[in-house]
């Protein structure tokens, strides 16, 4: 039977469940990705376990978000995952070497391979042909000790990409594009999958910056097929011999059905504060701008740099404008840097930052209070940016570098000149010094874990209780983000390994309450929220489940959730349910409190659960979709529990 390219890896993976959509499936993982911002908890999560030895093909830990070293916790924890890499045998990736996702690229992804990453937009690797999926830490944590990957089985969406980007028009403008068709929850238990003959007019970069915001689209991930242009990227990185074809068979079909002639694509932007808020640039040409920045991983590349080099190239920007340059990775800059790009820039105007995540998760550059942020950034969520009521909105390195010259977004096809050509590099830097191997094992099994006065082991989780009543401690609308549920930023992310200090930021962009509230009935039986639909889209950060449960979350009820954050739930034991009559959450105020019985056997015992609301003689029927896996990891109070309780046995 034909087999398009994600069903292959799949299928060349599946070591339990059915290829049917909506089963769970278990997935052999090959790579690992952890990034210091999730990394941390990672291997807290490896040392709780007991685990010796990764046991993938290959598994590395970046430091690119927690750049900044106002005080001792960021270096710190530096010191403790470059220990952690070496004792569990992992690379290392150092401070200033760069963004995880672009680096993992040039360095270490492989076609037909499968890769799990801390970080939700590990799924731009999907643009080497492999399947890569964004998970919380602690899965990546069980499939560094060798164990499975479970997900729902999902569908296949097929994408015929045809003709050519024109001019002043970029990959980025594609994929906003996608989300200005589908929405941020369009793509939800679906793998993209680009093919076609406009594919050939994509690098692999390009590619790269397609793949990065599947997460925006909600999907499981995105991929695209191993052809000439995979084998081209890698030989120019010195890895031609981890090439393979991976091609979809003659006759394969998709679930769904989509199609994007480039040629046909013109510079979009998403207004705030979504990345599904998308329009043309002529519906907001002329809004006055504060800031405009280029760099994150969904514009990684040499080109996009370039070409916003070119663009500024013997010009300045306009008076009042913070022009901001974020590197990707130093083999990149390093080349920008001897091509003059850097110079360029420089005398354009431009702020030039160390080599990493930076201002995308809010880790400096933040904006004005009240200004507009022009970014080539992949998220524009409320208070990403580290402004807590900022106003930032997405676009193409083309339309930032020509905003920046006019202090006003404006369609870059209107810039009074050429459109500057650029390719990549035909020898570009190749440099590995700052990614450290994995230490052998008779060398690893000595290393002492270096833990600074800022790193917490994981508290002990209870289990699942027969009873609960529980108050309503918030009650939210739609889309709520990861990063409303628990900020990025300078202030909170220094607290990654130390869960009693990170709570402290649990849900203060919605309401800065929670906190002291939560705390007050933390021994009291806990308590429970409410929301409407994709609740926890955004970021993988395992955080954003694991400060409410510390907290006292219980459970947590909405119209329907996004995938990883739903997971990342389950792993931690808090119950996750929808509601089956939506008109249920309007019925509902924050402070009624829900009652529950019997709730471990109703969990076994079906997919439905009733909770009373108490004094209102009211009864919700409520749904879980988890396996029966995920139940008893449910009834036992965690992953961790349950990896524990099996090491044991």
């Amino acid at each position: 039977m034909s087999q398009n390219v994600t069903q292959k890896l799949i299928k060349d993976h599946l070591v339990e469940g059915e290829m049917t959509p909506g089963s769970e499936i278990g997935l052999k993982i090959d790579q690992t990705l952890t990034q210091d911002a999730t990394g941390t908890m990672v291997m807290l999560e490896l040392e709780a376990m007991g685990i010796d030895r990764a046991k993938t093909e290959a598994s590395a830990q970046y430091v690119d978000h927690n750049l900044i070293q106002e005080d001792s916790k960021n270096p710190d924890d530096h010191l403790f995952l470059e220990s952690a890499a070496k004792r569990f045998g992992l690379h290392f990736s150092r401070p200033g070497n760069g963004v995880s996702h672009p680096v993992h690229m040039q360095r270490l992804a492989k076609p037909g391979k499968t890769l799990l990453g801390s970080d939700s937009h590990t799924c731009a690797n999907g643009c080497m042909g492999m399947l890569a999926m964004g998970a919380g830490g602690i899965d990546v944590a069980m499939a560094i000790a060798g164990e499975p990957f479970y997900v729902k089985m999902p569908k296949v969406w097929g994408v015929k990409v045809t003709g050519k980007l024109p001019d002043w028009v970029s990959a980025k403008d594609a994929i906003l594009e996608m989300l200005r068709r589908h929405g941020v929850k369009g793509g939800v238990n679906h793998v993209f999958e680009y093919y076609g003959p406009g594919l050939e007019n994509l690098t692999a970069m390009d590619r790269h910056v397609i793949a990065n915001m599947g997460a925006e689209l909600g999907a499981t991930g995105t991929v695209f097929p191993s052809d000439d242009e995979t084998k081209r990227f890698l030989k120019l990185e010195g890895r031609e011999e981890d090439w393979i074809e991976l091609k979809a068979d003659e006759g394969a079909t998709y679930d769904v059905h989509d199609e994007l002639d480039l040629s046909t694509i013109g510079p979009m932007v998403a207004k705030p504060s979504s990345p599904g808020n998308v329009v043309s640039v002529e519906e907001v040409e002329g809004e006055s701008i504060y800031q405009s920045y280029i760099g994150s991983s969904a514009n990684p590349g040499y080109r996009d740099f370039a070409i916003a080099s070119k663009i500024v190239e013997g010009k300045h920007i306009a008076d009042g404008v913070s022009f901001d340059l974020n590197p990707t990775s130093r083999q990149m800059l390093i080349d920008l840097s001897k091509e003059g790009h850097i110079a360029n820039f420089m005398q354009a105007g431009g702020r030039l930052h160390q080599a990493g995540c930076n201002g995308c998760i809010g880790m400096g550059q933040a904006p004005a209070t009240g200004r507009n942020s022009l970014r080539t950034t992949p998220r524009n969520f409320p208070g990403r940016s580290g402004t807590k009521e900022d106003s930032v909105f997405l676009c193409s390195p083309e339309t930032a570098a020509v905003s920046a010259l006019h202090g006003k977004i404006m369609d870059p096809r209107k810039a009074g000149f050429d459109f500057p050509q650029v390719n990549d590099l035909e020898q570009p830097t190749v440099d590995t010094r700052l990614l450290d191997e994995p230490l052998p094992f008779e060398e690893a099994k000595d290393v002492q874990l270096v833990k600074g006065p800022n790193v917490a082991s994981i508290p002990e989780m209870d289990e699942l209780p027969d009873e609960l009543e529980v108050p309503i401690l918030l009650k939210m609308g739609d889309d709520i983000s990861t990063d409303e549920i628990l900020a990025g930023g300078a202030r909170v992310l220094p607290y990654r390994s130390n869960l009693p200090e990170i709570s402290k930021f649990t849900f203060e962009i919605v309401d800065d309450t929670y906190y002291d509230r939560a705390m007050d009935i933390r021994d009291q039986g806990g308590h429970t929220i409410v929301a409407g639909a994709n609740y926890g889209q955004g970021s993988s950060r395992e955080h954003a489940a694991l400060a409410p449960k510390y907290l006292g979350m219980r459970v947590a009820i909405v119209k329907d959730f996004a995938r990883i954050h739903w997971q990342n739930l389950a792993n931690f034991g808090v119950l996750p349910l929808t509601f089956t009559n939506d008109s249920d959450l309007d019925e509902l105020e924050q402070g009624d409190v829900l009652v529950f019985k019997d709730l471990r056997n109703k969990i076994k015992q079906s997919n439905q659960v009733e909770a009373e609301v108490k004094g209102k003689n009211k009864t919700l029927t409520l749904e879980h979709a988890m396996s029966e896996r995920q139940i008893e990891i449910m009834q036992m109070g965690g992953l961790i529990n349950w990896v524990k309780n099996r090491l044991n046995a």
